[in-house]
């Protein structure tokens, strides 16, 4: 290419793209994808030639819901080690949800804290997003104006007294806030009233902590957002969707123009509550992991483009937290690494293509974020690709993990696809297990 100094061709068999999976050489200048050309031409004069043969070349992995909980909670999990785990599964950017960390990224003066501890420790690229609480009304701007990419509330209790839920009327007061400056508002949706009146028993059945998260708790709440955004003109994101009696209402409300998006989780799609032994509290979340046929259903959402993005809730604690008892057991599965491969375990097993995964796993939730720059292997996007031996497979060992508390819902589990190389900006920054040093940016929202 006449005046492009590229320094890296990455060629591959199987190169996902925008336009299909097609053998291709990508050429990597700066950083940046400069091309992506047939398989066969011409490598540069001067360029450092990469093949990885039938090995699939996936953009980087977008995972916009890690809860990173540093500084404040580091015995959870850090910068340092998520960030390990995210370049070991091909996750190239990750958006910090803002608690469990103390303090919770609910000020511009917070989320500067958050940035000096994450910017000399982040292996890939981090943004942040920023935290709408009862009280901090005020904050919100502020906040949009330092760059964070959007606000998550709660609608039922978080687990964490620092980061309270809002109810309707703080709801309605946050969004119309967040909507007159044209953010985005993500939502953690389960009804509280819902929740109250479900049975709580302790113990170690899953069946009865199942039975206190009622799929109503959901959908409930899912239909008071949306009745909320379609009253102010608001930009809203339903997280972690396991509910698919909720897709119907989401895709009616999109019909009639409400701005929804909804995400789902790693956890929802490939594991199922018939499979989750009694005191096996590693697969405690909250929502919970439901049954099989639930799990069809959001297939099918993702199937017909209901469902937008895939990402992980990485949600950890130190293991003394995740107690036999699922009334008191730390709610949250970790899973940074072995996102991409789960997925595509279940995904080839359904019949879907690697295109499907990066477009659910890369370039949808970059869009969520308006990470421009981010989610494809086409000209002008960073550099950034995971590069996938789709057909071997391996058995989770947690000992092998690199996120800090190595307690994991997949443990022992044989899973299709073996992540042999991430790239970020055209710099191998993981390979086989071998990590480089720290080389992530700090990111902020596009203004």
């Amino acid at each position: 290419m006449p005046g492009v100094d590229v320094k890296l061709v990455l060629r591959s068999t199987r190169v996902v793209t925008p336009e299909g999976t097609r053998p291709a050489a990508v050429l990597v200048s700066g950083g940046t994808i400069e091309a992506v050309l047939p398989y066969d031409a011409e490598v540069p004069a001067g360029a450092r030639l990469e093949d990885v043969g039938d090995h699939a070349v996936l953009p980087g992995l977008v995972d916009t819901h890690v809860h990173v909980n540093d500084p404040g909670r580091t015995e959870w999990e850090g910068f340092w080690t998520a960030t390990r785990a995210a370049a070991a599964g091909g996750i190239t950017t990750l958006l910090d949800m803002p608690l469990n960390s103390l303090p919770p990224t609910t000020t511009a003066e917070h989320l500067r804290i958050k940035q000096e501890v994450a910017r000399p420790k982040a292996h890939i690229d981090v943004g942040f997003w920023g935290g709408a609480l009862p009280d901090n009304v005020k904050d919100l701007r502020p906040l949009h104006d330092a760059g964070v990419f959007g606000f998550k509330c709660f609608l039922s209790p978080s687990g964490v007294d620092e980061f309270p839920e809002l109810d309707q009327e703080q709801l309605a007061r946050s969004l119309a806030e967040i909507a007159g400056f044209g953010g985005l508002l993500i939502v953690h949706a389960e009804d509280p009233h819902e929740l109250a009146s479900a049975p709580q028993r302790g113990g170690g059945k899953y069946a009865d902590f199942l039975a206190s998260r009622p799929r109503d708790a959901e959908n409930q709440a899912i239909e008071n957002l949306i009745a909320q955004a379609k009253r102010l003109n608001a930009r809203v994101h339903v997280l972690h969707l396991s509910s698919s009696d909720a897709l119907g209402t989401i895709a009616a409300a999109r019909r009639e123009g409400v701005r929804v998006t909804v995400e789902s989780c790693p956890h929802f799609l490939t594991l199922t509550a018939e499979e989750v032994p009694d005191g096996a509290t590693e697969f405690k979340c909250c929502p919970p992991i439901r049954e099989a046929s639930n799990q069809d259903a959001l297939w099918a959402g993702l199937a017909d483009g209901t469902i937008d993005c895939i990402v992980s809730d990485h949600s950890p604690s130190t293991a003394d937290l995740k107690t036999p008892d699922f009334a008191t057991a730390w709610g949250g599965i970790s899973s940074l690494q072995l996102g991409l491969p789960a997925i595509w375990t279940e995904a080839r097993r359904r019949g879907h293509t690697l295109d499907d995964v990066a477009r659910w796993m890369s370039t949808a939730p970059a869009r969520l974020a308006g990470l421009e720059q981010k989610g494809a292997v086409e000209a002008g996007r960073d550099a950034d690709f995971a590069v996938l031996d789709a057909e071997a497979t391996f058995t989770v060992d947690p000992a092998e993990l690199q996120h800090r508390n190595r307690v994991t819902a997949y443990a022992g589990k044989t899973l299709h696809g073996v992540v042999r190389s991430t790239w970020l900006r055209g710099t191998r920054i993981a390979a086989d297990g071998v990590l480089a040093d720290p080389t992530g940016r700090l990111l902020e929202r596009n203004h």
